[in-house]
């Protein structure tokens, strides 16, 4: 099969932030801003994970060319891993292109990657369907309160961004003056309404879904224990986690996949992330993120209809990490969603 991997990559967000904002020094950019742009690496094994099943693979850089190169190139299917940088339709590009030109692709619709990047319309879609989600509160530039009322404590978050981005160590606030100061500082950086979250404090899990329909199914479910961060370090997977105390020469222990958790907890989270998955219409793929409250009831946090997937386990990648331990390679996986995509369209 002919196959177009689409992608945005660190380099190319990085041309996309300079053709906004102009040739301005890496220095002034914030750490996190590219958190979401993939590696080279990360490209390339998705490319010859394709070609490793005969696929002829081009490479397209998610950039205002693409479409051109798209209409030019007529693959019998796009493979879309591209994130984007700005705005909450920026993971819908790829696919309102594939709509516009008529070419089937992987993973979900432009209006299901919108809604799902937008943390706060999710959480009124999971709200409108009785999904458990943290009670929450969205504000918006240049409309900061005087007061806030909430009930802390609570953990703050740009509206539609991933990869921890904008969530860091301090991220979790205990009281009003704090909350403040933070969101304040999160408007100004970002440039976008900024989530006021509920913070929940039982365990999370992160859970890896495919297919679609009745055929979806739960990878194993992976367990995050926070007691390896560092001593005073928030029960979060922020920013610093991530991509900071957690490296490829020293990983951080905090992830357990399988879950050792009871039959009835594993499926009371499955029984929650497919109800979410099917009610958000999510094709092919996602992850989704669970975390129980106080009262033991699993909450979803957020969706990701477009998972990280780095090759390296050293790098602690959930979504490869689930499909391992069920028994797939890397490149079983990446040709497992191709498989979802074209049955769901009807390609040999």
């Amino acid at each position: 099969m002919k196959i177009a991997l689409t992608c945005s990559s660190k380099d190319g967000l990085l041309q996309e932030y300079k053709n906004r904002f102009g040739h301005c020094a890496k220095e002034n950019i914030p750490a996190d801003f590219f958190a979401e742009g993939d590696s080279f690496e990360t490209i390339n094994a998705v490319k010859q994970a394709l070609t490793s099943k005969g696929h002829d693979v081009i490479g397209i850089e998610a950039d205002a060319q693409a479409g051109d190169k798209l209409a030019e190139a007529r693959p019998e299917l796009v493979f879309n891993i591209a994130e984007g940088l700005f705005g909450d339709f920026r993971e819908s590009y790829i696919p309102m292109l594939c709509e516009r030109l008529g070419l089937p692709y992987t993973g979900s619709d432009p209006l299901t990657l919108a809604i799902c990047l937008n943390k706060a319309r999710a959480k009124e879609v999971m709200m409108c369907y009785n999904i458990p989600t943290a009670d929450f509160k969205l504000f918006y530039p240049n409309e900061l309160p005087q007061r806030i009322e909430f009930d802390f404590p609570a953990i703050i978050k740009p509206v539609a961004e991933g990869s921890s981005k904008g969530i860091f160590d301090d991220s979790v606030v205990t009281d009003e003056r704090e909350a403040l100061e933070k969101i304040s500082r999160n408007l100004a950086t970002y440039r976008q309404p900024v989530l006021l979250e509920k913070f929940l404090t039982g365990e999370e899990f992160t859970v890896a879904v495919w297919g679609n329909g009745h055929e979806a199914e739960v990878l194993p479910i992976v367990a995050i224990s926070y007691k390896e961060l560092p001593v005073g370090a928030q029960p979060i997977y922020s920013y610093e986690a991530k991509w900071i105390w957690d490296t490829r020469d020293k990983p951080l222990d905090i992830f357990q996949c399988p879950a050792r958790i009871s039959q009835r907890q594993e499926e009371k989270i499955k029984v929650l992330v497919l109800s979410a998955y099917r009610i958000f219409g999510i094709r092919d793929w996602c992850r989704i993120d669970v975390r129980w409250d106080a009262s033991g009831i699993p909450h979803v946090l957020e969706l990701n209809p477009l998972p990280g997937i780095l090759p390296n386990p050293e790098d602690n990648s959930c979504f490869p990490k689930a499909a391992r331990t069920a028994g797939y390679s890397y490149a079983d996986m990446i040709n497992k969603v191709v498989v979802h995509a074209a049955k769901r369209y009807g390609l040999k």
